[in-house]
């Protein structure tokens, strides 16, 4: 009910608009929680299925609009490295840093958890070597070092000229350390392997629509005109060329675009849910990736192409980096709310919890960084 009652009609007619992927940021989010909640934190798992199913598919969404986003501002206004890492590493960390600090102190004065030094301090650095659900402070973690690890090779690896080729050096930088296949990071490399491709194919869609490149525009108008096109039928292009007085042809052309639409929306989602039931988890990790990516693809389109707004994955979207940091450890170690009721209004309670502490989180946030 909350999701039909937020629709409106889309304010903005951008290809890809800040409100468009605080949409897609909110969906991930969702997806994420959901995951977590009907995955681990209770006994059957048909509960919140199938809104349980995709939190690798989320985990791409926020990996994919990082690189995109990163790529896009880079490309709108050039930053030196140093100013690079405190504009957007410091944007990163301060947060995780708050959150990190608050669970930890929590952790010992509830529980007497005690942590040692050197994991305290690799913590704080942001390397998380496992994703252990009852051993580490949080486990969703294991993300933070992998988003951080693009955050500190994307200044030293983007070539504002050529962003796309700047994509591919960043998946073969990548790629090369998960060959290595390095010891410290055995225990989530699984994890890395599966998404690995994610955060390239941002950058490498964010060069192709945003470049200052005359050839590259030219290729992603085009690409934008054949988009258009092949959400009409051929009779409709026909129409659009005879004379305007002629209003039946307008409502054959109306009604055309309105099929073609359609029959695109619902060929897109026969994808997306054939392709989110079948994940391809548990497969070889080129697979799972390909089948998750090809899902996520999916939904950007039916996202690009809509005509309204979602509000209320807009809302989440914009607090969804806070809930991400926050959500495990209020779920799993703090459970105020799933012991006590019934799970789906435990789960609708938790949301209005997360949504108000990303807001307060993002506001301390927000003060911390402007006396920095």
């Amino acid at each position: 009910m909350a999701l039909v009652l937020s629709i409106r009609r889309r304010s903005d007619s951008e290809v890809f608009s800040v409100s468009l992927t605080h949409e897609l940021k909110g969906l991930a989010i969702l997806a994420i929680v959901f995951s977590h909640i009907g995955y681990f934190l209770v006994d059957d798992h048909r509960f919140l299925f199938p809104l349980s199913i995709m939190a690798g598919v989320g985990v791409n969404l926020f990996l994919f609009l990082s690189g995109f986003g990163l790529v896009v501002s880079s490309l709108r206004k050039k930053y030196s490295i140093l100013r690079f890492y405190q504009k957007r590493l410091l944007k990163l960390m301060i947060p995780f840093w708050i959150t990190l600090t608050v669970f930890f102190v929590a952790n010992f004065l509830f529980f007497k958890t005690g942590y040692s030094w050197n994991y305290i301090a690799q913590s704080f650095l942001g390397y998380f070597p496992r994703a252990d659900l009852s051993l580490d402070i949080n486990s969703p973690l294991w993300y933070f070092t992998f988003i951080l690890f693009y955050y500190l090779i994307f200044p030293f690896a983007f070539w504002r000229k050529h962003p796309c080729v700047s994509a591919v050096a960043v998946y073969a930088i990548s790629y090369y350390i998960v060959q290595l296949d390095p010891v410290f990071l055995k225990e989530v490399m699984r994890l890395y392997e599966v998404h690995i491709l994610a955060f390239p194919l941002g950058m490498f869609v964010g060069g192709i629509f945003f470049s200052p490149n005359k050839a590259r525009n030219y290729l992603a108008n085009k690409f934008k005109i054949l988009a258009t096109r092949f959400r009409e039928t051929n009779l409709a292009v026909k129409l659009r060329h005879h004379k305007e007085n002629k209003s039946w042809q307008h409502r054959l052309l109306d009604i055309s675009k309105q099929m073609g639409e359609a029959s695109l929306v619902v060929a897109l989602l026969g994808i997306f849910f054939y392709t989110a039931y079948y994940s391809g988890v548990g497969e070889l990790p080129n697979v799972e990736q390909a089948i998750s990516l090809i899902t996520m693809t999916a939904i950007l389109v039916i996202f690009l192409i809509k005509k309204v707004d979602i509000n209320l994955f807009h809302f989440f979207g914009f607090y969804s980096y806070e809930i991400y940091l926050l959500h495990w450890p209020i779920l799993s170690h703090y459970d105020l709310f799933l012991r006590f009721m019934p799970a789906w209004l435990a789960v609708i309670l938790y949301l209005v919890l997360f949504l108000i502490l990303g807001w307060v989180l993002k506001k301390i946030s927000r003060v911390l960084y402007s006396l920095l």
